[in-house]
């Protein structure tokens, strides 16, 4: 009996069979690596970038800066939104409780390593509920006074402040803000009586100083510089350890009678803890070169600001180190919060 039919058609079945064995696990591979490329394919939506102050301040200008090339590099948008209360708390603890993986929030030296040694209890933790991603920027901090304050240098404040004690005082953007820790720690320095004045963020703080409401404050240098410029206020002092180019003819804290002394601000971007490390990594890499993109470096010089934009290792290191140097100084102001 002739069985070739039957065996060309067993050969046929067997070779489709052996095609379909072959292209199976190739289907299987691309699928995975399809499901794999859905995954990581973030951010899918805008990206919200909290700051936990007011509008008018060093941070806001650092946020969108920083925003700006941020979504640019990311090709999706990315928007500021203020959110000020209780020294940073109410934004630090929302975003902290975040779970859409689009919402971030900007760090500072206040939320980070002042408020643990000021509250008794957080809605956040700064080390648990945060991904450090990237220290963005240093901000020089500038001692002002209204313009009409009979005082040309730090040297005449200080007598004028010791000539009045608990007559004088500085607005700060809250206890526990930056602004607060650099002229506590210039009080401290100097042995001064000043009384202190807490605002909801710089922006009011600043309207009542140039309305001649408040005698003097540490501000960050990119809220002010426009202000100093235009004579609305002036600069006695500047907290960096060399004079700043935008302002050569104002000396240093320590060229005034107090060697070493150092105040800066400085911001970074944190994302909750929940992130994916996936998320978090791109995050990083992409935030480090947004800061120092030329756009960013620009606008941040043009405010005396310095562009840093570390990896999230050396974030979380700065953080850890900064919270070690202000606790001493926290403890020993007794600073409280409102």
């Amino acid at each position: 009996m002739d069985t070739t039919p039957f065996s060309r058609r067993r050969l046929v079945a067997a070779g489709a069979g052996l095609a379909a064995a072959t292209l199976l696990p190739g289907r299987v591979l691309a699928q995975a690596q399809a499901q794999a490329q859905a995954q990581t394919a973030w951010p899918s939506k805008a990206l919200r970038f909290v700051v936990p102050f007011a509008p008018g301040g060093s941070s806001e200008i650092v946020a969108r800066a920083t925003a700006a090339e941020m979504a640019r590099l990311l090709g999706q948008s990315v928007f500021v939104d203020n959110k000020p209360g209780a020294a940073g708390n109410v934004a630090m603890g929302e975003v902290a409780r975040a779970e859409d993986q689009h919402t971030l929030i900007l760090g500072h030296i206040g939320t980070l390593a002042v408020n643990p040694y000021i509250f008794d209890k957080l809605p956040y933790d700064p080390v648990k509920t945060f991904r450090p991603i990237s220290l963005l920027s240093k901000v020089p901090s500038l001692y002002v006074v209204r313009p009409d304050l009979p005082v040309k240098n730090l040297k005449e404040f200080i007598a004028l402040a010791r000539s009045k004690p608990g007559q004088l005082n500085y607005g700060s953007a809250g206890n526990g803000s930056a602004g607060h820790l650099a002229f506590e720690y210039l009080k401290m320095a100097a042995n001064l009586f000043v009384l202190h004045v807490p605002y909801r963020g710089t922006g009011p703080q600043l309207t009542d100083l140039m309305g001649g409401r408040l005698d003097g404050a540490a501000v960050g240098a990119p809220a002010v510089l426009q202000f100093i410029k235009t004579g609305k206020l002036r600069c006695i002092a500047t907290g960096t350890s060399q004079r700043l180019a935008q302002l050569p003819d104002v000396p240093t804290v320590a060229e005034q009678g107090f060697p070493g002394f150092e105040m800066t601000q400085w911001y970074g971007l944190l994302a909750p803890a929940t992130l994916p490390q996936a998320h978090a990594d791109k995050l990083a890499q992409v935030t480090a070169r947004a800061v120092k993109e030329p756009a960013a470096v620009k606008l941040l010089e043009s405010e005396a600001a310095e562009a840093v934009g570390s990896t999230s290792a050396e974030f979380a290191r700065f953080i850890e180190l900064e919270q070690q140097r202000w606790k001493p100084v926290i403890a020993r102001a007794k600073i409280k919060p409102d």
